[in-house]
Formats: structure tokens, sequence, C-alpha cells
């Protein structure tokens, strides 16, 4: 029996830019409802066909601003998705969303529609620091939207951004701990970077912004795993924390290098070998479905070692690591094609690695050494 398939929904469309997003988002005045939803059902269909006898254990609306959608699209996307593959009993279904207000008041439907686990875009609980980050949320929005989602879904998750610009010690300290008092069985606890292409790229480019160093974000890094960890939420990957059980079944797919299915605008996938994408620009995505039924863009064999290699690349970042039988399995190659086994040893002498038999991880000190390891470790040709 295959694995179950994560499926991946892109909605495009946001209120606003925030400055520090690369994502593929869009700002429209309007959205034809009823296009749109017509439109990824016939992306979903098409995926379907193309990927048969399998069951989804997991469904990620993401954005972009999915919290945006009629909920009336959500449940018609999870019924489609139901008819066309089946759904695993215990399917995992998370949607992203803002604390807006207006957002927030679709909760009720959007946990009716079949949505059991949403991640709230909060990245902060200080009103100045919101405004840094143009969100267009307020420090009390955000919190009424934890409390109102832990009414609705029965798991709930929220992103924090730190290691930001003049953040002190003592100041993340104190908002990371008013964070876990929620009780959350999952966080997203993601340090500050500046993204090409931003209009953070530009300020920083200019001087006019600087993130912390690196000492003072490996503090502000340790801290945060002896926080998280002492509230019952440890690191299970690099910005990830969560209770036992309670990790994103979703996000596992990918890190683990997994099947999945990517539909809407802009969705990457990774089909039995091959790698997909979507059109990125909503109105490009939409006229791509219009003309051929899907919005596909590339449709694109990887060799065994680009396999192998994404497979290394993506589960190091998992504190649990990688299985080596299972990346052989799935690429067709002996490890040492693969891996470099002299580097290994010299990383596990340094104790910035583990190996025990076929399972090879990232310690805790060297998860902030992680892209060198890579490069040290992953044999790329």
């Amino acid at each position: 029996m295959a694995e179950p398939l994560a499926l991946y929904v892109h909605w495009p469309f946001c209120v606003s830019k925030c400055p520090y997003c690369d994502f593929n988002s869009h700002v429209r005045e309007s959205v034809d409802q009823a296009v749109w939803r017509d439109a990824l059902l016939a992306d979903l269909r098409h995926e379907a066909a193309l990927l048969p006898d399998r069951t989804v254990g997991s469904i990620f609306f993401g954005g972009g601003t999915p919290s945006l959608m009629p909920p009336a699209t959500v449940a018609a996307v999870i019924a489609a998705a139901e008819v066309e593959w089946g759904l695993t009993d215990d399917v995992e279904i998370t949607l992203e969303a803002n604390p807006n207000s207006v957002e927030v008041a679709n909760f009720a439907d959007l946990a009716a529609a079949g949505v059991n686990r949403v991640s709230i875009g909060v990245q902060s609980f200080d009103s100045e620091v919101l405004e840094f980050l143009g969100r267009a949320h307020s420090e009390d929005e955000a919190r009424r939207a934890i409390a109102t989602a832990q009414e609705h879904f029965a798991r709930v998750s929220f992103d924090l951004i730190y290691a930001r610009p003049g953040q002190t010690m003592a100041a993340w300290e104190s908002e990371l701990a008013g964070a876990l008092a929620f009780g959350t069985g999952h966080l997203s606890l993601y340090q500050l970077t500046i993204e090409p292409g931003t209009r953070f790229a530009t300020l920083a480019a200019k001087g006019d912004l600087t993130i912390p160093d690196g000492d003072a974000a490996a503090d502000l890094f340790d801290t945060t795993q002896a926080m998280a960890s002492a509230a019952g939420l440890p690191r299970y990957e690099v910005s990830n924390h969560a209770r036992v059980g309670q990790e994103s079944r979703h996000n596992l797919s990918y890190w683990r290098y997994a099947d999945y299915a990517g539909v809407g605008p802009g969705a990457h996938g990774r089909r039995l070998g091959q790698a997909t994408e979507r059109h990125k620009k909503p109105e490009n995505f939409i006229a791509a479905v219009a003309r051929n039924g899907h919005g596909l863009k590339v449709e694109a064999d990887l060799s065994a070692h680009e396999r192998a290699t994404e497979a290394m690349l993506m589960g190091l970042r998992l504190t649990e690591g990688i299985d080596l039988s299972r990346i052989e399995t799935r690429s067709g190659l002996a490890r040492e094609a693969f891996v470099d086994v002299r580097a290994v040893v010299r990383l596990v002498d340094q104790g910035l690695m583990a190996q025990d038999g076929d399972r090879l991880a990232v310690t805790d000190g060297g998860i902030l050494l992680l892209d060198s390891i890579l490069s040290e470790v992953v044999q790329t040709s």
C-alpha cells in the first residue's frame, strides 16, 4: 500500500504584501470566487488522474491568505479530494489564517467545512513590531484569534518572528513566555531573514535595516529552544516546535520526502519522481486552466541523484534526521552515492551529527551550522 498523499492547495491573494514576504502572494481589488473555485477543482481533478489509487492523509491550504477563501470553496476542495482520492480516517486538514477579525469570523464555518487544524500568522504580540512587519492586525486581534481558534479547532498553531532589529533577549523571553501560555500544541518560531526581492532586502542594501549578528541570533535561538522544550514543545524541525503527536503531519510529508500534490498558482509537487509546478501569476494560472484543464507549467523528471539529494536536504532539517535505507529504496542508489561518509564520521566525532545504524541526524549542537553541514555531507554530484 502506497503512503498517504499530502495535498497542498495555494490561495494566492492577500489584503496587503508584507515587506519580508517572498511567497507567491498578490493583492487584487476583486476576486471572482466562482471562477477560482472551478479552477482549483479542475486543477485538483487533473492531478488526481495522474496519481491514482492513493488516499490523502493531509490537506494544507496555504498562501497568500487562505482564510480569505470562502468556506464553501474550502468545503468544495475537501469534498473533491474525498471523491478523487479518498481521505484517511485521521486526515489532517490545515488552513493558514491571519488574525484579522473579519477572517476570524469565518472560523466556525471553516471548521464546519472540514478544517481541523489552523495555523495563524501572528508574527508578534507587539504593536510596533506588527507595524514594522507590515501586518494588518493588532496585538489584541492576535490574542482573540488564538482564543477563538482554540474554541473551533482541535489543533491550533501560530507563527512568531524573532531576531528582529534591536530585539533584546528580555523582550523576546517575555513575548515567547506569553505565546507559550496559550497552551497550543504547536508553534512555528522563525528568525527574521532578509529574502531577495523583498522590501526588507532593499532597506538592508541601503543600510537602513540591520538584523542581529550571528552570535546574538544564536543566543536567541538557544533561549527559544530551552523555553519551548521546558513548556513541552520540543523542536522537531529547525523552526517548528510541538507536543509529541502534534507535529504538522503535512509538513512532515515534505521533510520525509513523501509524494505530495500541489494545486493552485505557483504550487510545487513531487509526483512519482517528477517535480511539478503550476503557473505563479493568478491570471496566468486561470488562463492555463481554461486552456488546458490544469495549471501545470513544469513537469520534470528528477534523476535518482536529484531525488536522493532533495531527501537529504529536507530530512536533515528534522530532529529525527533521515533514514538512509529509505532514501536508498526511493532513489535506487547506494548511500555512498549521495553521502560523504568521511564527512559524517568527522562531524559525528565533533558532536555535530549523530548516527545510529541507518538513522543520521544533526544534533542540537550542530543545528545552527546546518547549511555548512549539508554542504559537507550531501554529495551533490
